[in-house]
This record gives C-alpha cells, sequence and structure tokens, in this order.
C-alpha cells in the first residue's frame, strides 16, 4: 500500500491512493473520517482527465496515529509532504468541512505558486466557534458538549453525529443505514486521540485573518440547512472574504451534501474545473 514517509520519523505514515494522470486534485476529508468519503466524486473527476489523490489525515483511515501533531500547522505540514514527495506542480485543493482548514494553512505557510485553484466544500472556513464578533458561530457549549462526549463514550456519539452530518431523521431519511454504518465503521476505527484532538483544532481556529492569503481561484459551497458548521458562520462569511470566488449554496442541503446531494455538487465541481 502506498505511504508517504519520512526517513527521520519512524511514526510518520499517511496512507494514500492516487488515480489517473494529468493536473492532480488533491481531495483532503472531513472529520471524523478519511479519503474514502470522497467516493461519490472521484469517477466524475477521474473522467474530466485529472490526476486524483486521497489521503487519510494522520490518525485516520489507514495513517499512522501520532501523540500530537494536529494542529493547522502540522496538518498543512503534511499536506506539503504529500505535495513534495509526489513531485506535484500546479495542484488543485479540495477541502471538504475541516480539510478547509488545511488548504487554507496551506496557503498561509507555503504559498500560493504551486496551487492552480481550491474548492471549500462544506467548510469550517472561516470560523466555526460563536463569538462576540462572530454572533452566527456554534456556541461554545455545544463545541464542549462535543468534546466531553467523545471523551467519555466516543463510538457511541460518532453514530449520533453522522445522523446530524446527513440531517438523517425519523421523517427525513436522507441515506440508507448502510451509509451511516459505513461512516460510523470508519470513524470508530479512528484513534481516539486524532478524533479528540482535530475536533480541537477545528473547533477552535479561527482563519478570517488568514482569508487574505487565499488569492487563488476559489470554488465555495456549502447547504443552507448544514447543521454540524452553519452556513452563516461559514461559506457566508467565506464568500465575503475570499476575493475571487464562486459561491454556491446548496439549497436543504445538509453538511454531508457530497453524499446526499451528489449530483448538483459534481454538477459544480464540473463546472468549476471546465470553465
Amino acid at each position: 500500500m502506498p505511504y508517504v514517509k519520512k526517513q527521520d520519523n519512524k511514526n510518520f505514515e499517511l496512507y494514500y491512493e492516487d488515480f489517473g494522470t494529468g493536473q492532480p486534485i488533491i481531495l483532503i476529508h472531513g472529520w471524523p473520517l478519511s479519503g474514502k468519503s470522497w467516493e461519490l466524486q472521484i469517477p466524475v473527476l477521474l473522467e474530466l482527465g485529472y490526476r486524483v489523490i486521497t489521503y487519510d489525515r494522520r490518525g485516520f483511515g489507514k495513517s499512522a496515529p501520532t501523540l500530537d501533531g494536529y494542529d493547522y500547522n502540522v496538518l498543512a505540514s503534511d499536506l506539503h509532504e504529500i505535495i513534495s514527495q509526489l513531485e506535484l506542480k500546479n495542484v488543485i485543493l479540495f477541502g471538504f468541512s475541516m480539510g478547509g482548514g488545511e488548504v487554507v494553512r496551506y496557503l498561509t505557510n507555503y504559498g500560493t505558486e504551486n496551487v492552480d485553484k481550491i474548492a471549500l466544500i462544506s467548510s469550517i472556513i472561516p470560523i466555526v466557534k460563536q463569538k462576540e464578533d462572530n454572533p452566527d458561530g456554534v456556541p461554545e457549549a455545544d463545541l464542549n458538549d462535543i468534546m466531553d462526549h467523545l471523551k467519555k463514550d466516543r463510538v457511541t456519539f460518532l453514530e449520533t453525529f453522522h445522523k446530524n452530518f446527513y440531517n438523517y431523521g425519523l421523517l427525513s431519511q436522507t441515506v440508507s443505514q448502510a451509509q451511516l454504518n459505513y461512516d460510523w465503521n470508519i470513524a470508530s476505527c479512528a484513534s481516539p486521540i486524532a478524533t479528540i484532538k482535530c475536533a480541537e483544532s477545528w473547533a477552535n481556529t479561527d482563519f478570517r485573518p488568514e482569508m487574505q492569503n487565499v488569492t487563488v481561484k476559489t470554488l465555495i459551497v456549502h447547504g443552507d440547512d448544514d447543521k454540524i458548521v452553519p452556513i452563516a458562520t461559514a461559506g457566508k462569511q467565506a464568500a465575503q472574504g475570499i476575493p475571487d470566488n464562486d459561491f454556491f449554496v446548496i439549497e436543504g442541503a445538509p453538511h454531508g451534501l457530497n453524499v446526499t446531494h451528489t449530483d448538483k455538487l459534481n454538477n459544480i465541481l464540473v463546472n468549476f474545473l471546465t470553465t
């Protein structure tokens, strides 16, 4: 299996999958899943003639966990290792949910010279937490409740979380039970340390000062019924703060719109890449 490794760090192993030829697109997954979450987008991107690369964030999927290194500076450096070791040029970066943070921090720390364009999908950019100057964010008490549940009964919490991920309920069964089981299996097998520390990172990082560093063409896609990362604190603010962007709101879409609204999302991605 392909891994990106560092000779001076025996604990560093990032699992990746690499398909196709042409201009590279790197797909960065959300929390608490893995590169498998892009399953419904990969075939479309390959048909367009792109080289499509997914990787599992450290501690998730098949990538090795570490004790620390889950802040966005380190996570962006992991992305940099992927790009450097695979010798990728003129890269397109797609970040879903938490993955949007790696994309923006990468541009902040490494610049835009080797990046063609980016997409932020259901992204946490620019901020999740409710603050005095961000009244539409998620209340700190709710975020603390997530952390408490992760520490006390992570696997049970994840079952409920993925229902909220898709706005799944008795009257609105937006995905199959098999999809919920699949996501729970991926998430529950992730490192508990990675799961908790990554949640702390996406909940507490304020990317608003970094939006000025996003100077490449940007696609922003968000659902207006996202109950995990509300559109008012994320997509709308990102669209206001990033200069050169196309902003698409998918009506009625939850956080996991890559599954519930696959055709709509894929059509938006195709138009973004071909125009």
